[in-house]
């Protein structure tokens, strides 16, 4: 088998058998194949796409490049979830309680974030004492335990996912939906899950900016992950503006916290009883999504899902007694406020600027060596078809710098206030299954 003869085979948008791709992942994992012919590959593949069996292939060929995780002396059915991303995007630090306060097992390996904010596990060290540095026995024991627990990333998890998306990188085949649904579903299955549930994002705020270009991915990873026998479904949720009001790390807590009591922001609580209702519904609690949802506003009203949390918390270092006062999160020694410069209704607040202006204050990195400030942030206090007032606050800016006039000046050029009154956007557009 040669590599040339499969770059021309996928040139000419021939389907690669299973022995074909796994000669070529494989190859290129060990420096057999040479940056130059892979990316060759990859351009051909940007150009000619792959049917559902390339990609659940290309997918089982990633996964076994490296380590997976054995979740089976974890009982119960095993169910992820994975965002592609967003600002303001609390879901996994509701959702873990939340669902493990209603008896499934959530094993999550996270990790931190580069861009806006921080990742979950950044988030969640803005808790005193909190880690992540577990073995993984105690991993294991803890969700047998608690039916929760946090673990950091596995270096050896997909090294070809790695080493191709490096690549892709530099050679602008990363706009691939074949390559970007077998990368996310590659960690997902080498990370053990029984079954995924997907929070695919579209809007200014999101990977995916259309609508259709969303579905499609959703819809290559759903069938990825039955192809190879991982329940699998999506959510498409909107990403046009800020998820909830917190754009930082302990504000995003703070946030977490008063979902998990029932007082959070309604889109952000309806996003996680959707996502929530879902992966209880897989791992086969209950018998309909509307017995699910049911399930999970119950533990939410009883007080359940909060001591899911402190648990949570407590066994992995964490001080639990933030969840009762939330003073104790780090906190900014500088609170400022951007203000509506005329009467109106708010029309647009464009996502992922939002998330730029946090992280010019500290709240996310710019590379990967930055060092994230977990106290500084954003509150917006107006969404999108609220009505606003001349002079009454859009955003509350929290800072260590007492200079934030540039971050001011970016929130209010990306809010835009109309005369008219405005609807605000759709929070959920669709949900995938797996196509006939």
């Amino acid at each position: 088998m040669r590599m040339v003869d499969l770059i021309a085979k996928k040139r000419d948008g021939k389907e690669l058998t299973k022995e074909e791709i796994s000669f070529i992942v494989e190859g290129y994992t060990s420096g057999d194949i040479p940056d130059y012919q892979m990316s060759a590959f990859t351009m051909a593949v940007f150009f000619q796409g792959m049917t559902a069996n390339e990609q659940a292939e290309l997918t089982m060929s990633m996964v076994q490049s490296g380590d997976t995780i054995d979740l089976s002396a974890i009982e119960g059915v095993k169910v992820d979830k994975h965002s592609t991303g967003g600002v303001g995007d609390t879901t996994t630090l509701i959702l873990a309680p939340l669902v493990a306060a209603v008896g499934v097992p959530v094993a999550k390996m996270s990790g931190r974030g580069l861009g806006h904010t921080g990742g979950t596990i950044d988030k969640l060290e803005a808790v005193k004492g909190f880690h992540v540095e577990i073995d993984k026995k105690e991993f294991i024991e803890l969700v047998n335990k608690n039916k929760v627990a946090v673990v950091g990333q596995s270096g050896n998890l997909t090294p070809a996912d790695k080493k191709i998306y490096a690549l892709r990188d530099v050679t602008a085949t990363v706009n691939s939906l074949p390559l970007i649904a077998a990368s996310i579903m590659s960690k997902k299955i080498a990370a053990g899950a029984d079954a995924i549930v997907l929070d695919v994002k579209t809007g200014a705020g999101a990977f995916m900016k259309n609508l259709e270009d969303a579905k499609a991915l959703a819809q290559s990873m759903v069938n990825i992950g039955n192809n190879v026998d991982r329940q699998t479904m999506a959510v498409i949720s909107d990403m046009s503006q800020p998820l909830g009001f917190a754009i930082g790390n302990a504000l995003e807590v703070e946030e977490a916290i008063d979902t998990l009591k029932g007082k959070g922001p309604k889109d952000l609580e309806e996003l996680c009883l959707v996502l929530g209702s879902y992966m209880v519904y897989l791992a086969n609690k209950a018998s309909s999504l509307e017995e699910a949802r049911r399930m999970l506003q119950e533990v939410i009203e009883n007080g359940k899902a909060l001591e899911s949390f402190k648990t949570f918390l407590a066994a992995q270092g964490g001080d639990p007694s933030v969840v009762d006062d939330v003073a104790k999160l780090p906190q900014a020694a500088h609170k400022s406020e951007v203000k509506a410069e005329k009467d109106g209704y708010v029309s647009e607040i464009v996502a992922d600027e939002m998330g730029t202006a946090a992280m010019w204050l500290g709240a996310g990195r710019a590379t990967k060596d930055s060092e994230i400030d977990l106290a500084v942030g954003l509150m917006l206090r107006k969404k999108v078809g609220d009505e606003v007032k001349k002079g009454e606050s859009l955003v509350t800016i929290y800072s260590n710098k007492e200079d934030v006039q540039e971050v001011k000046e970016h929130i209010l050029k990306n809010i835009s206030i109309s005369s008219e009154k405005v609807d605000a956007p759709s929070l959920i557009y669709d949900t995938v299954q797996k196509s006939n």
